[in-house]
């Protein structure tokens, strides 16, 4: 590990418990500091309400002032009743299609997190899965707490441990198998992150605004790997807020993310040559193995500061 990364562990990896949540808010009322909490969601019927409601429990109904000035739900097509419980559970719903409808929305994580900085107000944006199980607040005010004790950061990312079934620190295949090698040898300067693809992190606007949004898997190698080229590690952290436990995915799925993945981290290595944007996948069919190729994620939206409507609200 390269010393620069030895030193930015020491100094910028925090545990949720060092900075309670009265320090927050201490913070927070000196700085009038603005937090959106945004979970973007698809068929999440049965997680989503949950987690709403600890949110606003903790975090916006239960202290003397509310950490969370924003809780937004940004569904992208569910067809449960994602949108329906998480109203109920006090949550703004947008849909996807809703926000910037003269771009036509496409499929993906990416462009849900995209839209949903047209969609929210805050200073400070804090995506959260809506997929979680046994859901803290802490996996909010963990990550958001740097952003409002420490200006020189501007981007944190959770870090926990992800257990696959009963065994514990076996979830995060993809991590593991793709982006943890990829980031060893391409950004190594990106090796201290222990979640680099969690779907967990808190930035201030003013840089999510100026990068790049991959629309699918790869948004958050993609947003990671930005960030440290826009403003460096040393506004980069990370903050361990325990356990995760969530809906995993099976093995094909997980070769769509990786594919998508790899995809994002090749179009930042070079803009030249691209890899093929397809992947072939096996199932065994009644008379054999049936093969099935999927498109890799292979659009990316332009930094959010360019948009004209963007643009516009800031002036109005």
């Amino acid at each position: 590990m390269l010393e620069e990364v030895e030193r930015w562990l020491a100094a910028r990896s925090w545990s949720a418990a060092d900075r309670p949540l009265d320090q927050l808010l201490d913070r927070k009322r000196a700085t009038g500091t603005t937090v959106s909490v945004v979970l973007p969601a698809l068929d999440e019927e049965a997680t989503v309400g949950r987690i709403v409601e600890v949110i606003r429990r903790d975090l916006i109904e239960g202290p003397a002032i509310p950490l969370v000035d924003e809780l937004v739900v940004i569904d992208s097509g569910s067809s449960d009743g994602t949108a329906k419980v998480a109203a109920a559970a006090g949550a703004r719903v947008v849909h996807r299609d809703e926000v910037l409808p003269r771009i036509p929305a496409l499929p993906g994580k990416g462009e849900v997190l995209w839209r949903s900085l047209l969609a929210t107000t805050g200073e400070v944006v804090c995506f959260v899965d809506a997929d979680l199980r046994d859901f803290d607040s802490a996996f909010v005010s963990g990550i958001v707490g740097p952003l409002l004790t420490d200006p020189q950061v501007q981007f944190v990312k959770a870090m926990y441990d992800r257990p696959l079934g009963d065994a514990p620190g076996q979830g995060g295949r993809v991590t593991e198998l793709v982006a943890r090698p990829l980031l060893n040898l391409h950004w190594p300067q990106l090796a201290g992150f222990v979640q680099p693809l969690g779907g967990e992190y808190a930035v201030r606007r003013s840089l999510l605004e100026r990068l790049p949004f991959p629309v699918g898997y790869g948004v958050e190698l993609g947003l990671l790997v930005d960030a440290l080229h826009t403003v460096g590690l040393d506004a980069l952290a990370q903050v361990d807020v325990g356990v995760r436990l969530h809906r995993h995915q099976d093995g094909q799925a997980l070769g769509r993310m990786a594919a998508a993945i790899y995809r994002t981290a090749q179009l930042r290595l070079s803009r030249g040559h691209l890899v093929r944007p397809e992947l072939t996948q096996f199932e065994r069919g009644p008379d054999g193995f049936v093969p099935h190729t999927y498109p890799v994620d292979t659009e990316e939206r332009p930094p959010m500061a360019g948009i004209e409507e963007y643009a516009g609200r800031r002036v109005a």
